[in-house]
């Protein structure tokens, strides 16, 4: 099986995924992904594909990712991982649809107004 690659985008951040057969090894940006994400529920995010499809420990798993803050970046890599995955068979694809894993979640961050303080937030009125 050759090196197979596809990208996750979550709110800015973005995602690309290396998938090859190996031992189960999931490499985010040079380090393991156990720490670089250091929190747990983190951790399962990343690995929630795998596990539902029970491919945990047949693939090596390369992944760089930018952009945005950790929980965009796991998410970011989520979502590549399950496009990979349905690259290699694409049975997956429903069960992993089922569970969510395939929609890509659009929301952005809402671009800030001129005149305002932030997006919507005005500032503070005063009668006199």
């Amino acid at each position: 099986m050759e090196v197979l690659n596809a990208i996750g985008r979550r709110k800015t951040s973005v995602a690309r995924v290396y998938l090859k057969q190996g031992k189960g090894s999931i490499v985010v940006n040079g380090l393991d992904f156990k720490t670089y994400f250091k929190t747990e529920p983190l951790q399962i995010s990343v690995e929630s594909p795998l596990n539902l499809l029970a491919e945990a420990g047949k693939y090596d798993i390369s992944v760089n990712v930018q952009g945005g803050g950790v929980t965009g970046q796991a998410e970011a890599i989520r979502l590549g991982i399950a496009r990979a995955l349905v690259l290699v068979n694409s049975e997956f694809k429903s069960p992993l649809r089922k569970e969510g894993l395939m929609t890509r979640d659009s929301r952005m961050v809402e671009r800030k107004k001129y005149g305002k303080r932030k997006a919507r937030k005005r500032f503070q009125f005063s009668k006199r």
